[in-house]
C-alpha cells in the first residue's frame, strides 16, 4: 500500500490576484472544473493507493474537507500546521504519523497545486520507482525539460544516467533556479531534469534520513505529534513543539545531503503552475496564441492570457500582444507574459503598503459557506451571505454593531436571544447590538441573505462565540 501525502500550504502570491494567501491557487479552478487540489487527490488515487494524508493549515482545513468530499475522496487524516514551516517539517510529521500506524508505509509525497494530465503515465513511473523505495532509497521525481525554464530548480544526473530512463537513476546534484544563459546550457546538455518536488520513500527511510542529516528536527516533530490534539477529526500539531522546528525545505534539510538518493525521470507533461505564463501554456492557446476565460472581448490580440473572474465584469482587450490581464472584483493584473515571475514582487510591495487585496479576497470562505462585502462606509457594511445546506453559523453576539438580515433565497432558521423562527424568501429580521443569535440553513438548497451592519466598529473580530459546530475559538 502506498500512502499519498498531499502538501497543502502555500502563500498564494505567484498567481495573484486569483490566488491569495486566504485562498491559494490549489483551491482555485484554474484549469477545468476541478481545483488543482482535487485533481491532485484524484491523480493519487486508485488500486494500491490509500486515502490521502493531507498536511495543511488551520484556515484551510474545512476547504480541504469540502473539496475532497465533493469528489468522493475523503482524507485518511488531516494534519494541521500551527504556522507554515516549509516542506521538511510537514513531511517529517507525516512520516512519523504513518510510521506509527504502519512501520512499512511507503509515502508518495506531492504538492497539491501541480498539473500532471496523464494519471496513468505518472502512476507507471511511481510503480517503476517502487523497488528503489522499498530498498530504502529516497526517490525524487525529475521532469524532462521542454524549454530553458528559469522558474524551476534543476537536477543534474550522474555520469552514465539517462534522462529518458524508465527506472530510477543516480543523481549528481541539485541546482537552484538558474539564469537564462545557464538554463539554455542545461537544456542543451541533455543531462538535467526539472526538480518536481515529488518524492517516493518509506516512512522508515525518511525518518532515518532526518535523524542523520537534521537531528535537531526529529525531537520537536515527534513531540508535536505526541502532544497533538484532535477536534472534528483534524490533528493539530502542538504549537509549543512545532515552533522549535526550522523553516526549511526538504531539499535543503535532507535531499542535498543524502547518499541514498535517486531520481525517477518522468517524460510526461507536468507544470507547477508557478506563473501566469505557465497557466497560459497549460491552458492550450488558440491558433493565434490567446487563452480567454470568462466574459472577455478581444480585438486584434495575440499570444495573450485574458481572464475575467467576476460575474458581470466585462474584460475588453484591444491590440494586445504577449500580455496577461486578469480581472477580479477588487483587483486587476496587467503584465507582459515575460514578466509573469515578478507578480510575487508586486504582491510583496502591496503587503508593505498594507493593501488588503494583497492577501485577502472580497469573498471570505468559511466552513458554513461564504460571504462578500458589497458596500462599506464609515458606520455601515452590506454583505451577501451564502449558507450551505445543513450548515450553521456559530451562536454569537457583537459588542459594537447591529445587523439587519433580508433572506433573498431559501429558508433560514434564525435564533435571537433564545427565540427561534423561520425566515422565508423576502422576509427579514433585526439583530440588536449585543443580542445572542445564530443563522442556520435547515433546507437542501443554499440560503442567501443580504446583511446590513451598522455600528461604531465592523471588524470580523467583533464576535463572541458561545457555541460553534466547527470548534473555532
Amino acid at each position: 500500500m502506498i500512502y499519498p501525502v498531499l502538501l497543502c500550504g502555500g502563500s498564494g502570491t505567484r498567481l495573484w490576484p486569483l490566488s491569495r494567501q486566504s485562498f491559494p491557487k490549489q483551491f482555485a479552478q484554474l484549469l477545468g472544473e476541478e481545483s488543482l487540489f482535487q485533481a491532485s487527490a484524484r491523480r493519487l488515487s486508485g488500486p494500491g493507493l490509500a486515502p490521502p494524508l493531507v498536511v495543511t493549515s488551520d484556515q484551510f482545513r474545512f476547504i480541504v474537507t469540502e473539496q475532497l468530499g465533493a469528489i468522493g475522496l475523503p482524507a485518511a487524516a488531516t494534519l494541521i500546521e500551527p504556522d507554515p514551516r516549509n516542506t521538511a517539517p510537514a513531511i517529517l510529521c507525516a512520516a512519523l504519523w504513518l510510521h506509527e500506524r504502519d512501520p512499512d508505509a511507503l509515502m508518495l509525497v506531492a504538492p497539491s497545486d501541480h498539473v500532471i494530465p496523464d494519471q496513468a503515465e505518472f502512476l507507471r513511473a511511481a510503480e517503476a520507482a517502487l523497488p528503489a523505495a522499498k530498498a530504502g532509497q529516497l526517490v525524487t521525481f525529475g521532469i524532462a525539460p521542454s524549454r530553458a525554464e528559469t522558474g524551476y530548480g534543476y537536477l543534474e544526473l550522474a555520469a552514465g544516467s539517462s534522462p529518458a530512463a524508465t527506472l530510477p537513476q543516480a543523481l549528481s546534484r541539485f541546482i537552484e533556479k538558474p539564469g537564462p544563459a545557464e538554463a539554455e546550457a542545461m537544456l542543451a546538455a541533455g543531462t538535467f531534469l526539472w526538480n518536481a518536488g515529488i518524492f517516493l520513500f518509506s516512512a522508515e527511510a525518511i525518518i532515518a534520513a532526518f535523524e542523520q542529516h537534521a537531528p535537531d528536527m526529529a525531537g520537536p516533530a515527534g513531540e508535536a505529534l505526541r502532544q497533538s490534539s484532535t477536534d472534528l477529526g483534524f490533528t493539530r500539531m502542538a504549537v509549543s513543539s512545532w515552533t522549535k522546528l526550522p523553516n526549511i525545505s526538504i531539499d535543503y534539510a535532507i535531499m542535498e545531503k543524502a547518499s541514498n538518493l535517486v531520481v525517477m525521470p518522468y517524460g510526461g507533461s507536468w507544470s507547477d503552475l508557478g506563473s501566469w505564463d505557465a497557466v497560459w501554456q497549460e491552458s492550450g492557446p488558440d491558433p493565434i496564441g490567446n487563452v480567454m476565460s470568462g466574459k472577455v472581448l478581444a480585438l486584434d490580440c495575440r499570444q495573450s492570457l485574458l481572464r475575467s473572474e467576476a460575474d458581470g465584469l466585462e474584460l475588453v482587450a484591444i491590440g494586445l500582444d504577449g500580455i496577461v490581464a486578469v480581472a477580479t472584483p477588487d483587483a486587476v493584473l496587467v503584465a507582459r507574459k515575460g514578466d509573469a515571475q515578478r507578480v510575487k514582487e508586486a504582491v510583496d510591495l502591496l503587503k508593505a503598503r498594507k493593501v488588503k487585496q494583497a492577501t485577502e479576497f472580497s469573498r471570505d470562505h468559511r466552513p458554513w459557506g461564504w460571504f462578500e462585502s458589497l458596500a462599506i462606509g464609515p458606520r455601515f457594511q452590506v454583505k451577501r451571505i451564502v449558507v450551505k445546506p445543513g450548515a450553521a453559523l456559530s451562536l454569537q453576539s457583537h459588542l459594537h454593531r447591529s445587523e439587519h438580515w433580508v433572506v433573498v433565497q431559501g429558508t433560514a432558521r434564525v435564533t435571537v436571544d433564545g427565540e427561534v423562527r423561520l425566515l422565508a424568501e423576502n422576509e427579514s429580521t433585526y439583530i440588536r447590538q449585543g443580542a445572542i443569535h445564530r443563522l442556520e440553513n435547515p433546507g437542501e438548497t443554499p440560503v442567501i441573505l443580504i446583511e446590513v451592519q451598522t455600528g461604531s466598529y465592523l471588524g470580523e473580530d467583533d464576535i463572541i462565540r458561545y457555541d460553534d459546530a466547527y470548534a473555532r475559538n
